[in-house]
Parts: structure tokens; sequence; C-alpha cells
């Protein structure tokens, strides 16, 4: 080794030199290991009027993309802001998710925050995600003993009631060139009202910005003054998925409430691109589904190890552009050779794409013929009576795409209806009814339009006050006025009979009848009615 000695001003200057550190970051992967359908949109770089779809996404592609945004930087750590898991299409679903964790321990991933689906089978099957071993109930059916992630979970604001203690470290201290950067990991506050009350059971989640407060000073203490958040929470942007010209949305006022000290914030949860300041801080966000990493190139104060600048860039994960990773290429054949036979089985057709995407009444295409699909496998006398079906839209998570000979795979299904939740048949009076549908408002500035079946119809008045939207005099079904004192057989999924979503009227539901999953009276209504057509959406009646 060649040590030169240098000059006091040449030493006094390469001592100021900062350091460099490269943090790349994903969000709200949900399991898609595969390329999602029509990848992500972005404006026409050849006509900014206009918006594209760019096929992108895959735990192969973005292997190779995260390898070659490593390479040239010394310094660099992998995170994600939650969500890496739940609604998953079936290759990762079907398994619980185990090779999901397994191919973002491949790919290098360092840290994660928990996001709200990380919760969609409870506290301990989340810390089975960690720590490994076989399902409680489905036991080991990968092609593998599933070891556990080799990444660590962050849960700074989730807490045990019973023990008073988060349930993973809140934060992790790494230390590039010999200075310390925190990275805080967190979900958002309202996890409780968006998965189901049996997955949060036990569990109490904080307030986002004063948990990320009150973590600074022990910071501090530690010699720590970089400070990076992962929140699974997230903002809605205007402008192209590397730019930022308006949010609006919680996340900008959690970072305003942010203690001076956090520099950069890496959100998630609403399923939006976006590279923006707020309040003097770089805040992030890399879409959905694995279609973009964000690589973050920070600059550190070797003498304040502080940040002292900060910049990112929004990179799509392009299929086509970048080699297929040979590991995870390997790691998703292992999982296909024992998911093929379920996931290939012929479910019927569709003669066009049935999107998910909902009218200004918040009704959608498919929505419907999900709840249609409900309706028809609890509504014989046997099988619980129902006259009437509804479904959460959160449950609905991807159209079912039109193929050019209309085909449709069971897996293509499993993808739109992602969280296999039991079907329950529920007696409510006409007045829970209606007192249920007010309910769909309790965020207004976010309302949850449930998805209904063919024969019930209601109207809504959005210019009214919570309470009084649904008009009475037009709800009914096949033809009948809904009258508030008479009882009715109604479906909804286990998720919503318990509360989920906010949905408490459900709750007081009398003699639930149990049946199938959702996922299957949606394969058995494709079996009895293909091909399947988009219809006119006209069961729900927005005013105003």
């Amino acid at each position: 080794m060649l040590l030169i000695a240098l000059d006091p001003s040449a030493r006094a200057l390469a001592q100021a030199a900062p350091v460099d550190l490269r943090i790349l970051a994903i969000n709200d992967f949900h399991g898609n290991l595969r390329p999602p359908p029509g990848g992500i949109q972005i404006t026409d770089p050849d006509d900014k009027t206009k918006k594209i779809m760019v096929p992108a996404g895959g735990a192969e592609t973005m292997a190779t993309l995260v390898g070659q945004l490593r390479e040239g930087h010394t310094n660099t750590i992998f995170v994600a802001a939650g969500d890496l898991i739940g609604a998953s299409p079936l290759l990762s679903a079907m398994f619980h998710d185990e090779p999901t964790i397994e191919s973002m321990s491949m790919m290098g991933l360092d840290l994660s925050a928990v996001g709200n689906h990380e919760f969609d089978e409870g506290k301990d099957e989340l810390l089975r995600m960690q720590n490994g071993g076989c399902h409680r109930i489905d036991k080991c059916q990968g092609p593998h003993p599933f070891p556990g992630a080799r990444f660590h979970y962050l849960a700074a604001s989730t807490f045990d009631t019973k023990t008073g203690k988060t349930i993973f470290p809140a934060y992790e201290i790494r230390e590039f060139e010999g200075i310390p950067v925190a990275f805080i990991g967190l979900t958002l506050k309202g996890t409780p009202g968006i998965v189901s009350p049996e997955g949060v059971a036990g569990l109490e989640f904080r307030d986002e910005a004063d948990t990320v407060n009150a973590l600074v000073p022990e910071l501090k203490a530690r010699g720590v003054e970089a400070i990076v958040v992962l929140i699974h929470e997230g903002g809605f942007p205007t402008g192209d998925y590397n730019e930022c010209p308006g949010i609006s949305g919680p996340i900008a006022d959690i970072v305003r409430k942010f203690d001076k000290a956090v520099d950069v914030v890496i959100s998630g949860h609403t399923h939006r691109a976006y590279v923006c300041e707020i309040d003097g801080r770089l805040v992030t966000s890399g879409d959905k589904f694995g279609t973009l990493v964000t690589a973050i190139d920070l600059k550190l104060d070797s003498a304040t190890r502080d940040v002292i600048s900060a910049r990112a860039d929004n990179v799509i994960v392009r299929t086509g552009t970048y080699a297929k990773d040979s590991e995870q290429t390997a790691l998703l054949a292992a999982y296909d050779k024992v998911a093929a036979p379920i996931a290939n089985r012929h479910a019927g057709s569709i003669t066009a794409t049935l999107s998910r995407v909902p009218n200004d009444a918040g009704e959608s295409v498919l929505g419907d013929i999900i709840a249609d699909a409900q309706l028809a496998a609890t509504s014989p006398e046997t099988d619980g009576a129902a006259v009437i079906a509804l479904t959460n839209p959160g449950g609905i998570r991807t159209d079912i795409p039109g193929k050019e000979d209309g085909a449709v795979a069971y897996a293509d299904l499993f993808a739109s209806q992602p969280f296999r939740n039991q079907l329950v048949t529920l007696t409510l009076t006409g007045m829970q009814i209606k007192n249920m549908l007010e309910q769909q408002w309790l965020d207004p500035k976010r309302p949850r339009i449930l998805q209904v079946s063919r024969g019930f119809s209601y109207a809504w008045d959005a210019e009214k006050p919570y309470g009084e939207h649904v008009i009475a005099d037009r709800m009914s079904v096949n033809g009948q006025r809904i009258d508030p004192a008479a009882s009715y057989r109604v479906t909804v999924n286990n998720y919503l009979a318990v509360g989920g979503d906010g949905f408490t009227v459900l709750k007081d539901g009398m003699v639930p009848r149990f049946g199938v999953y959702d996922v299957d009276a949606l394969y058995a209504y494709f079996q009895a009615h293909s091909p399947i057509a988009p219809a006119a959406t006209d069961r729900i009646v927005r005013l105003n």
C-alpha cells in the first residue's frame, strides 16, 4: 500500500470531502414476482398531453436493475417502504408469500418498513416471514424449507399491547465510511381501519410523526445526524413518475410534522410515483408492483455527519431491456413447478378486459361481476338464501386482462381476488343496509364504495352530509323498494363481516352462514357464464 503524505491544506480538503451513499428503494411490491399486467403508465415523451403504458416489473428484471444501479457506488443500501407481501398474485399467495420473501432476500434487500398488508394474516404470520418455518395450518408447501427473511423488518409505530414493545425494531443504524445513518420504519396509523380486525388484534398503531420525533433525541444521543424514514403512507401527486409539481394527501402533512432532523422520506401505500420536496426534505415513492426502483443519492458531510444533499431518480424496471437474473429465474421455476397445475387451470373466457376502475358513482365492471359471482354462490336456499351481495373495492386488486383468444386462467382470477376471503351471508334489516352504506363515507376524502350485485341498486347524493348520502327511496332489490323494517339476506366477505374498512354495522348481522372462498365463487361463475362481456355500470347512481 502506498501512503502519500498530504500538505496541511490538502489534508483539510480531503477530510472535508463528502461521503456518497446510494439508497435503492421500492414499495408496494405485493408479491408481483412476474411483471404485472399493463406495466406502468407514464407521460408520452413524444406528446406530453398523452399517457402510454410501458411494460415493467418482475423480480427477474428488478434483480438485474438493482445490481446495475449498485455498480460504481461504494456505499449502497436497498430498502422498502412496506407492502412487499399481501394482496399477491397466485404464485406468491399460494405459498403465503414465502416466494416473495425469498426473492427479496436473494435480491439483497436490507431493510423494510411494515405495511398494512404485512398484517393480512396477523402478527404471528408476519413474525414467521421474518424468522422462517412452516405455516401454522398449511405446513410446508414449497419446493424447499422456508428460511425466513434475510432482510430486517422495522416497525417503530406498531406496539404489542401486552408487552408495550414494538413488534420489530423501530430503527436500524448502518455506518458508511464511519458515518452512521439511521433508517426508521413504520406503517400508517390508520392500519386497523383497512386490515381485518383479526389481523391487528393485540396491536396498537401510533401516530407516525409523533413516533419519529420521539426517536430523534435517542438517535442523536447515539451520534446519528443523518435520518431516513421508511413510511408506509403516501400522497397523490400531479405530474409524471419522476416529478412532483404538486402533492396532496397524508404524506404531506406528516412530513411537515417531522422533526427537522429527518432528511429523507421514502413512502408508499398510495401506489403512486413521485419525487418531491416537502418542507425542505426529499420525499419519494416508487409506484407499485415492482415497476420502479428509486435510486436516491445522498452526500454526507464528513465533519457534521449530516446529509448535505439529496437527489432521486425513479428508474423503470423495463421488461425486455434488462436481462433476467438467473437466480431469480430458478427460484420462480421451483415454485412454478408446484403451483402451475392450479394456476393454469382454465376458468373461462372474456370478450374484453374486465376493468376494476370505478366510474364517477364508484361502480366498476369487474366489481359488478365479482358481486354477481358471490350472489350466485350464496343465493340457493341451502347456501345462504342471499338476495344481495356486496364486496369491498380494496379487495379487487387488478383488472382481468383480455387476451387474443379471450382465455382466462385461475391465476388471472386469483390476481384480481388474492385475499382468499370466505363468503358470509348475514341477515340485515333495510335500515341496517342503509346505515352500512353510509359508512362508505367514513373518510370523506377517500370514500370506499362497495360493489353491488345484480338486482340491487341505490342512489347517493354527493352534496348531502355524512349520514344522509344514501337516498332511502332509491334503494331497491329486484325492483322492490327496500323496507327499513324488513329483513334481507346479504352476502359479504369475512373481512367486511368483522367490520373491515370501517363497516361496523355488519358486525350486527344475524344468522351468519359461511360459504366458499371469494375466488372460488368467481371461478365457478366463470365456468357457468363464459364468455363474459363487460356490461353497463348502472347499479349505483350518483346525484350532484
